[in-house]
């Protein structure tokens, strides 16, 4: 913190007119460096990685490993630094403060880059795509079929607490009753036992609940009701971290590699195996 502090009266002088010296600027270029994130990871040899479960993204296989997509994104990604992978699995709805306080270096879950975050993290820029979408119960929802059918005083509408799935219900359903909880598949239970109407998440897991519960539950709404960028987050004021971060993405993404992964995860159920 001291450290810091230094830097920035330095930079101030620096704006007032007091000139560094060459010598100087420098030291200070290799201060900033070795305080990053990437260099702290890179002499630990351990990338700490902070995650929350949630279908396909992250989840527990059979043997109790994780597995899922941004498990890969985040092995791949340490792979490539050359460094041993952590995942330190944390509540979602408290994850942005456990980045803050140093917890883990990053998160890698899924996370929607939104202006409100933003304020607390930086993102690097964006490596997937996502979107919201609804699944309903049958007998409570009978008859929905458009996304205003929901927006109703009497409806119960179910998402996960801190997720951009809770913030697009407050947006798009204002009217309906939101029920937050901290884990998805108490969400989903609570949707398979009726006690809510329906379930707002990140896709597919409505599509996929709706396919492995036929006699219970359904799509009204086709496809993502919203559109979401979803980028790594880190502590502000590193730009070391976010360089590699971003040109990293620009790599992988050339490869293809992104892609690949998506698809499978998320659109074929050649994994439902393992943690079945």
């Amino acid at each position: 913190m001291m450290k810091r502090l230094t830097v920035v009266c330095t930079i101030l002088a620096f704006g007032l007119g007091c000139a560094l010296s060459p010598a100087y600027a420098k030291s200070l270029r290799e201060d900033l460096a070795g305080q990053s994130t990437i260099e702290q990871v890179l002499k630990r040899g351990v990338l700490r990685v902070g995650m929350s479960t949630f279908v396909p993204w992250a989840m527990n296989d059979k043997k109790g490993n994780l597995i899922g997509f941004e498990i890969d994104v985040a092995k791949r990604l340490a792979a490539d630094m050359g460094v041993k992978v952590e995942f330190v699995p944390t509540k979602w709805s408290g994850i942005i403060p456990a980045l803050l306080t140093g917890k883990f270096d990053i998160i890698i879950g899924g996370m929607g880059i939104t202006p409100e975050r933003n304020l607390k993290v930086n993102f690097s820029r964006p490596y997937d795509y996502t979107g919201m979408s609804i699944v309903a119960n049958k007998k409570l929802a009978k008859g929905f079929s458009r996304l205003e059918d929901f927006d109703k005083p009497s409806v119960a509408i179910a998402a996960r607490t801190g997720t951009t799935a809770a913030a697009a219900v407050k947006k798009y359903l204002p009217k309906a009753s939101l029920r937050l909880f901290d884990d998805e598949s108490q969400a989903v239970q609570e949707l398979l036992n009726g006690r809510v109407h329906a379930l707002v998440a990140s896709a597919p897991l409505p599509a996929f609940k709706a396919l492995e519960y036929p006699d219970r539950l359904f799509m009204p709404v086709k496809g993502d009701f919203t559109r979401e960028p979803i980028g790594f987050a880190v502590v502000k004021g590193d730009v070391d971290t976010l360089n590699f971060l971003d040109n990293w993405i620009t790599v992988v993404e050339a490869e293809g590699w992104f892609k690949e992964r998506k698809h499978y995860w998320f659109e074929t159920k050649d994994w439902k195996g393992l943690v079945e």
